[in-house]
C-alpha cells in the first residue's frame, strides 16, 4: 500500500531552540583540555631538561611531576565532558518517533 501525501517531514524534526548550554560546556571542555595539555607539557620538560625558563621547576621535581599529573587529570576530563556535550548537541536531532516504530537491531 502506498501513501500519498499523508508524511509530514516538519513533524517528525521538529525545530527546537538551540541548545546553547551544551555549546558553551563544549567550548569550556576544550578549554579545559587545552590547559591540561600545556599543564603536562610544562610539567614533562621540567622534568625532562634544565631549561632556563623552568627554574624553579627544575629544582623542584615533585613539583614538576604534580604539574604533570594534574595536566594529564584535565586533558581527560575536558574530552570527557567535551564528549559529553558533543552526544547532548546531536541527541537534538533525533528522530521524534515511537519506539515501537523503530527498527529493531537484535
Amino acid at each position: 500500500m502506498k501513501l500519498k501525501g499523508s508524511i509530514d517531514a516538519k513533524r517528525l524534526r521538529p525545530r527546537q531552540p538551540r541548545s546553547w548550554g551544551a555549546r558553551l560546556g563544549a567550548a569550556l571542555s576544550a578549554l579545559l583540555a587545552t590547559l591540561g595539555v600545556l599543564l603536562a607539557m610544562a610539567g614533562v620538560a621540567g622534568l625532562l631538561g634544565n631549561y632556563p625558563a623552568l627554574a624553579e621547576l627544575n629544582a623542584n621535581k615533585p613539583l614538576a611531576a604534580t604539574l604533570t599529573v594534574v595536566g594529564l587529570l584535565m586533558l581527560w576530563l575536558g574530552v570527557r565532558f567535551w564528549r559529553l556535550s558533543r552526544i547532548r548537541l546531536r541527541r537534538a536531532r533525533e528522530l521524534n518517533m515511537s519506539p515501537h516504530l523503530m527498527k529493531k537491531h537484535e
